[in-house]
């Protein structure tokens, strides 16, 4: 069991997996760009991930896909902070912000996120790490072999497992001679990030090496290419049961928590997952449910 405190709470890992909610408000976001681009769009989206059972909400103002090409920080928070604003005082799920610079995370912390989620593991701006340690907030530290403009393209590493090992071991590293608590630390070994679609397989069936790191996991697999090229080259659109598989193999290889675009789904999926790990969650379960 884990437990992470967030300025308002205290977040428990372990008795169930928790859903993170991923609010993209970006034009170029490989699965949902434009989509919540708008304010107004992007709190509504928020809210019905929320009433569909999302724990945590994850806004980006900044795409991360294969090929993309970074965005300032400036840009990030004028589509960040509207939504935020607008979200204080309606969303009771705790927000947490994908971003990988310092002056983002600390303006988005200030205007209410409770989570750092940063894919460059604080490799970008070495900054972010101070400003997690001085908010006391919970950091996600992501794998990522090479960067977003470049890492789907080969030499991947030839043992996977041990380049994310050794990656997160460092990452880890810098969080705590930055300050950051290891108890407010989370791994996620960045599933499409830096890997071949076999490596990304690969990773999932042994998670449960990772977990041995002694961190809670996050894993973030939903409608990801890999899934696409198993499916004969689905799209995007069409990949919700392939996410469901490989959500529900994560968990059983030991995510804490999952992020998804299809929260409602995506619930069912990891109560289900639950429940298999722990039969006894369904005899506490009342007998009309």
């Amino acid at each position: 069991m884990y437990r992470l405190r967030l300025p308002s709470r205290t977040i428990v890992l372990g008795s169930k997996t928790l859903v993170m909610g991923v609010l993209n408000v970006t034009p170029d976001s490989f699965s949902d760009g434009g989509l919540f681009h708008d304010v107004d769009a992007a709190v509504a989206r928020a809210l019905e991930m929320e009433s569909a059972g999302a724990d945590i909400i994850d806004i980006g103002g900044e795409s991360t896909r294969p090929g993309s090409e970074g965005v300032s920080a400036a840009e990030q928070l004028r589509r960040i902070l509207p939504v935020l604003g607008k979200l204080r005082g309606q969303l009771n799920s705790p927000i947490s912000v994908d971003t990988s610079s310092a002056q983002v995370a600390e303006a988005a912390m200030a205007a209410g996120a409770e989570m750092l989620n940063d894919v460059t593991a604080l490799r970008a701006d070495p900054r972010i790490a101070k400003a997690a340690a001085r908010c006391g907030v919970p950091v996600i530290l992501m794998h990522m072999h090479g960067e977003p403009r470049t890492m789907q393209k080969e030499p991947f590493a030839r043992n996977v497992v041990s380049d994310v090992l050794s990656g997160l071991c460092r990452a880890v590293k810098r969080a705590t001679r930055a300050g950051i608590a290891k108890s407010q630390i989370v791994l996620d070994p960045g599933i499409g990030f830096g890997k071949s679609y076999a490596q990304d397989y690969e990773l999932i069936a042994r998670l449960p090496e990772m977990s041995r790191l002694g961190f809670p996991l996050l894993v973030g697999t939903s409608r990801k290419k890999f899934i696409g090229r198993v499916l004969g080259g689905r799209p995007v659109t069409q990949r919700l049961y392939g996410t469901a598989a490989t959500v529900t193999a994560s968990i059983l290889g030991g995510a804490h928590i999952v992020r998804v675009h299809d929260v409602a789904e995506m619930v069912q999926v990891t109560r289900i997952s639950d429940a298999v790990l722990c039969p006894s969650l369904v005899a506490k379960l009342p007998r009309s449910a």
